[in-house]
């Protein structure tokens, strides 16, 4: 059974930010002030950019909360 340290759940907070704030710049917005890289006034104008940068985050999150904040324990 795995065992989660402590902290793991703040990790977990904040891979989840990231990836409502990736989802979060595909959102369309019409009083946006310029088009998106994808021909769209999107909420972030670096939007391909932008989501990119967020799911990496994310991922990096995640595999450093994987790696340093669950063990593995025999039964």
């Amino acid at each position: 059974m795995k065992k989660r340290k402590k902290g793991y759940g703040i990790l977990l907070f904040i891979t989840i930010i990231f990836t409502l704030a990736a989802i979060s710049t595909l959102i369309p917005v019409s009083s946006s002030s310029k088009e998106c890289y994808l021909g769209y006034k999107a909420h972030c104008t670096f939007t391909p950019i932008g989501t990119i940068i967020c799911l990496i985050a994310a991922g990096s999150v995640c595999k450093i909360r994987k790696k340093f904040f669950t063990s593995q324990e025999d039964s």
